[in-house]
């Protein structure tokens, strides 16, 4: 595969393995729908491309954090059901009814905003706070807004009605058990006739995998859609899903260093015998993040190499030992060459954090390629 022009670094995104997880997710929590969740640039994937994928693979609605993003979506042509996960600020009204986004609501004020200028039946979701205490209405107040919602017809409709998880990824621990039980009792408090065909959903990826009572009318499958787990307790559930990006690149210097030299900012690492050493075009302003300095690997010709010294902002280095290496040949930070392979999940462990962190810090001067299913950009 040839990288762009532009750059000797790119990141690979695989459509046909993101409509291969569509269809795991599918299957694994029928007969709920699955939503993808595009938010963030897609997890650092490219938001247009996803969306088109994951919707022509199945996927029913789509989930943004923002207005902004919701509104690239519209301006890229995209027509499926778009929900906006959060409460956004009154003045975003206009553009959320402009742009036919779906706004999710936890206040009065919220609501009073959408209504006082939304035409006939706007859907709106309404997200009661369980327990995760991030946003979201108390489950008293839950009843007061759906009212409220109902008093503004024919302006606002209610469409859906949900929760968010907030240890779902850890099957074992009771807490999540709980949070179902607040929604279920949230729900059954609300006027008999509420409901009638509102969605009710409370499943990340990690709930929809692992909690089966969460499921509902549909999952919203965030990081499990781009193939990576959305924990260890969870990994055995996603053993079928395939990693979407690839973080690749091409030696773009080669030297021979001598035992005893030092290299890098700071001069913090030693070789101890002579060595050839790649220069890689990738550096923390592309996500490369300095806490990989000494402390993650690559793969040329197959093999890891160790990334030595610190890791600067444009570019890093790796210790090829006495194996020879030239300019222009192919790099993996994070991907499959040969029979080795890194991941996402591997660079989370390195740098104590999680692999969703890793791909969504991916820098947006990486050029995105598309390789595999619908080309359109």
């Amino acid at each position: 595969m040839s990288c762009p022009p532009a750059r000797w670094a790119w990141a690979e995104i695989d459509l046909d393995a993101l409509a291969h997880n569509v269809a795991v997710l599918r299957r694994a929590v029928a007969p709920a729908a699955v939503w993808a969740v595009v938010k963030a640039d897609a997890y650092g994937h490219g938001a247009t491309a996803v969306a088109r994928a994951a919707v022509a693979a199945g996927c029913e609605g789509l989930c943004v954090a923002l207005t902004t993003e919701g509104v690239a979506l519209r301006e890229a042509g995209i027509e499926a059901p778009i929900l906006v996960l959060s409460e956004q600020p009154a003045e975003h009204a206009p553009t959320i009814i402009a742009h036919r986004l779906t706004p999710t609501v936890t206040t009065a004020d919220g609501i009073d905003a959408l209504a006082a200028l939304a035409p006939d039946d706007l859907d709106v979701h309404l997200k009661v706070d369980t327990g995760m205490h991030r946003v979201g209405a108390a489950p008293a107040d839950a009843g007061a807004l759906v009212g409220l919602i109902a008093a503004s017809a024919p302006h606002l409709r209610l469409a859906g009605v949900f929760t968010h998880l907030a240890v779902a990824d850890e099957p074992a621990d009771p807490y999540t058990a709980g949070q179902l039980a607040r929604f279920a009792h949230t729900l059954a408090a609300l006027p008999a006739d509420a409901l009638e065909g509102v969605a009710v959903h409370a499943a990340n990826s990690a709930g929809g995998l692992a909690h089966p009572a969460a499921r509902h009318s549909f999952v919203r499958a965030g990081i499990a859609l781009y193939g990576i787990s959305p924990g260890p307790d969870v990994a055995p559930l996603v053993t079928e899903l395939r990693p979407v990006l690839a973080l690749k690149a091409r030696v773009s210097f080669v030297k021979r260093l001598t035992a005893g030299q030092r290299l890098s900012y700071g001069l913090r690492h030693t070789v101890l015998v002579d060595t050839n050493v790649a220069t890689v075009p990738l550096g923390y302003a592309d996500g490369v993040r300095r806490g990989l300095s000494s402390n993650g690997d690559v793969l040329i010709g197959g093999r890891r190499r160790p990334i030595i010294g610190t890791v600067t902002m444009d570019q890093l280095m790796v210790d090829c030992g006495d194996d020879p290496v030239a300019p222009g040949d192919d790099v993996v930070l994070i991907g499959r060459q040969g029979d080795e392979r890194i991941t996402a999940e591997e660079w989370g462990t390195r740098l104590d954090t999680i692999g969703y962190e890793v791909v969504c810090g991916i820098g947006a001067r990486v050029p995105r390629l598309l390789v595999g299913g619908p080309r359109r950009p």
